[in-house]
């Protein structure tokens, strides 16, 4: 884990549409030491991609109002600073062809809801480099 008394501690964008799921994303990800910033839409996520520092990992749900997450993947590889951002996508979205997609277009790894809380911080401390 992080250490949480560190005065910059890393980030996290969190992109999840369903407030009860985007909290336990948060908390799941707070146990990690990051700190988050949490968007409820495409739109909004977009937004904070164009004005935050990048952040240690970004987590996105494919199927958000406005910009959907393929879109937001397309977005952050464009920009420079993000290119080499670390993103999982987290989704209901299970075929084949949906977690191809992510994955083509520049996402790092692929979690289905529901999902296991340990198994989504042990990929986030792969991903982050964060010691077990």
């Amino acid at each position: 884990m992080i250490d949480a008394s560190s005065p910059t501690r890393p980030t996290a964008l969190v992109v999840e549409d369903n407030v009860t799921v985007g909290q336990l994303v948060k908390f799941v990800v707070e146990r990690e030491g990051l700190d988050v910033t949490l968007a409820s839409d495409g739109r909004t996520a977009q937004q904070l991609i164009e004005s935050i520092a990048v952040p240690a990992i970004v987590i996105l749900d494919v199927m958000l109002p406005f910009i959907d997450g393929f879109q937001l993947i397309g977005i952050i590889r464009e920009r420079v600073q993000w290119k080499h951002c670390p993103i999982i996508m987290l989704t209901a979205k299970s075929q084949e062809k949906d977690i191809v997609r992510a994955l083509d277009a520049g996402a790092n790894d692929y979690m289905m809801k529901p999902f296991l809380p340990e198994e989504l911080r042990a990929r986030i401390r792969r991903l982050v480099k964060i010691p077990a």
